[in-house]
């Protein structure tokens, strides 16, 4: 197309690039965290380990799935009206109430087991028809309500403790800040750099938050036994305000564990990198965590993400609908130890009609000759 008309060819890079290409064996192994951040691990406890999980049982309880939380609500309740009631049964019982005198009744209008579960509803749950009441006949009687209340005011602060920190836990916060689903590889100054972007999508932003980026590795050794390996990756800005997206960046130097893979040795590589983001909700004060992993196939080489903020009417105008895509840039299909040898590189796009000499090693002027030739600029969207 020409320059004239304005339009761009717009490719799907899922089936053209060779980042996207993954090895036959690629889709049957196991990642060590998911997208969504969750780890597939399961952890085989010895027999008469549950020691812990008792002792912290608040947290127990507040790890556990929405369901088994309602029916923990639902069981707590129903079991002590039960068992209190169970309890003023026995009271009337001994003290001949089934078929005494309505003077020398223990608790007033209950003579079977049906008004006493109704008596000891209506005491846990403070609501006090006036049908049922306590008399001053019988001591013991008048202790077991006592203790029902304190057992009552304990219960309802357990359970309401726990739905209001499920309700403000970190995974709730963690759904609308998120990173971008690919990260790059191009160059910035003269030097391969890895990128992936991060975004808030509430309106109400985040107070500060810290990045970061850890390699992980697996080694499988003859018993069948797996050993992690993890490493680090620098990131000059850690610390990021996330009023609008921000572009994390890595430089790939010889410090990296990516300093030595090109593009084809990117996906013969088996790794993952995790990335993390915590920070700190503007609405609650609460600490919280967003995570995600990339895999070698998740790796673009040759692309940058597509600029998603404007001026409009005096305030910055971010578009989302643009968070996840990118475009093409000429960048070398070396490693970063083998462009550091070559001052000259040949820079080859993806498009075998554009081949570009690094007279510069600035990214600013990469970008012009890419401006500047007349081929469609190929853009992406995942």
């Amino acid at each position: 197309m020409s320059e004239e008309t304005g339009e761009r060819a717009i490719t799907d890079t899922h089936s053209t690039t060779v980042h996207c290409l993954s090895s036959q064996d690629e889709s049957r192994r196991l990642r060590y965290m998911q997208k969504d951040g969750r780890f597939p691990v399961v952890f085989q406890k010895a027999p008469g380990q549950w020691s812990p999980y008792l002792t912290d049982i608040f947290t127990t309880l507040v790890e556990l799935r929405w369901r088994m939380v309602f029916l923990f609500f639902l069981l707590s309740y129903i079991l002590s009206w039960l068992f209190f009631g169970l309890i003023y049964w026995l009271i009337a019982y001994v003290n001949g109430d089934i078929d005494g005198e309505e003077s020398r009744l223990c608790v007033a209008n209950v003579r079977g087991f049906t008004g006493a579960f109704l008596f000891s509803t209506e005491t846990q749950a403070t609501i006090g028809y006036g049908f049922r009441t306590m008399t001053e006949n019988c001591m013991g009687a008048i202790i077991v309500v006592t203790i029902q209340d304190l057992f009552s005011c304990l219960l309802d602060t357990i359970i309401i403790g726990i739905i209001i920190a499920k309700m403000a836990s970190a995974r709730k916060r963690a759904v609308t800040v998120g990173f971008s689903r690919c990260a790059v590889i191009n160059l910035r100054n003269g030097c391969l750099c890895l990128a992936w972007r991060l975004g808030d999508l509430r309106g109400n932003h985040i107070l500060e938050g810290v990045v970061k980026a850890t390699v992980v590795r697996y080694v499988r050794k003859p018993q069948g036994a797996i050993v992690m390996s993890y490493q680090d990756l620098d990131i000059p800005n850690r610390e990021i305000v996330l009023a609008t997206p921000a572009t994390v960046i890595h430089r790939i130097d010889p410090s990296s564990p990516l300093y030595g893979l090109g593009p084809e040795d990117l996906l013969g590589n088996h790794f993952e990198m995790v990335v993390s983001f915590t920070y700190t909700g503007d609405s609650t004060g609460l600490l919280h965590q967003t995570r995600t992993s990339y895999t070698p196939t998740d790796i673009h080489w040759g692309q940058r993400f597509q600029d998603v903020m404007k001026l409009h009417k005096g305030r910055y105008k971010v578009d989302y609908s643009l968070f996840n895509a990118t475009v093409w840039v000429p960048v070398p299909l070396l490693s970063a130890k083998e462009f550091g040898r070559r001052r000259r590189p040949v820079v080859a796009s993806q498009n075998p009609q554009l081949s570009f000499s690094l007279e510069s090693p600035s990214e600013h002027n990469l970008q012009e000759n890419l401006e500047d030739s007349t081929e469609a600029t190929h853009q992406t969207y995942f």
